[in-house]
């Protein structure tokens, strides 16, 4: 654990920014460049493909994948972000479970608010499941509104009948559009990264007027979670979306679902993206592969196409 790596971490994140509302490009080519200063493992490898209705980013150790597959969603509030941005997470995944993964570039807000991005996500794994992988050996896995999608996926493939996926790992994801958690003020200053009014201001964006108090955009305070796979949650103190992930935990310890409620102190949002960087994002990687390796269960060769 390293406090000059944390405070190093909150003052990067502490930049200055312009005042008030930015606009959809201004938010997405700063976060391009964010995440563009992420440190990506060197032996893995990419290729563009597609999954369903949507372009995807494959991304395998170099060496090939081992037999399991995980279905990754990038995070970005619903409104930036790509499979290219969330590469330090994905990759760190790849090279430590040895799994594949397919990372989904679903459609965005505002030009395609909900529920366009839970039907490209539920697509893709459609899609997995006709090309005839085992649900045994897939795991959504995803950050912050990616994080929120891996949940309402699964409800939106439970509720379709479809069987459901081995586990689902959830890094600070974004899990109640009602932002009714303690956290959205408790934590408001402490978070380097967001504030109630910033994510409000892309939470718009996203619900196009929708009612907000429904399973698949709150799940973390209305989602009945019976049946799903075993869920780990991901999250730092340093959060005002703290709340979404305790809620959830609690919903999925009184549905009967095996839960880990993983706390990190003094980290910021989705904290795992600076591996590399951050002793602590580099420890909560390995907790979340052995997490995946335990519980996603394939045998024969790897699945390295569904086109």
């Amino acid at each position: 654990m390293s406090r000059e790596q944390r405070a190093k971490v909150d003052a990067m994140m502490r930049q200055p920014r312009p005042d008030g509302p930015r606009s959809v490009e201004a938010l997405r080519t700063g976060f391009k460049a964010l995440m563009a200063q992420m440190l990506v493992p060197r032996d893995i490898r990419t290729a563009q493909t597609t999954l369903g209705s949507r372009p995807a980013l494959r991304v395998e150790p170099s060496d090939g994948p081992r037999a399991g597959t995980i279905l990754y969603f990038h995070g970005g509030g619903w409104v930036f972000g790509s499979p290219e941005t969330a590469l330090s997470l994905t990759g760190h995944l790849v090279a430590k479970t040895g799994f594949g993964a397919y990372s989904v570039d679903y459609r965005l807000a505002p030009e395609h608010p909900f529920p366009a991005a839970i039907e490209d996500t539920l697509s893709a794994y459609r899609a997995l499941l006709d090309s005839g992988a085992d649900p045994s050996a897939i795991a959504f896995a995803g950050d912050s509104a990616g994080g929120g999608l891996a949940v309402t996926t699964c409800l939106a493939a439970r509720d379709a009948g479809l069987p459901l996926p081995a586990a689902l790992v959830a890094f600070s994801p974004g899990l109640d559009a009602t932002r009714t958690g303690e956290s959205m003020n408790t934590k408001e200053g402490i978070d380097p990264i967001f504030t109630r009014a910033a994510v409000e201001h892309t939470g718009a964006m996203y619900l196009a007027g929708a009612d907000p108090h429904q399973p698949l955009l709150s799940p973390a305070v209305l989602a009945d979670l019976t049946g799903f796979p075993p869920i780990l949650i991901q999250v730092g103190t340093n959060e005002i979306l703290l709340d979404d992930s305790t809620r959830l935990a609690a919903r999925a310890r009184e549905a009967g679902v095996d839960v880990i409620l993983d706390v990190t102190a003094d980290v910021p949002h989705v904290f795992q993206s600076f591996a590399g960087l951050l002793d602590e994002a580099d420890e909560a990687l390995d907790r979340a592969a052995l997490f995946l390796t335990q519980r996603v269960h394939a045998e024969g060769t790897a699945h390295t196409s569904v086109e």
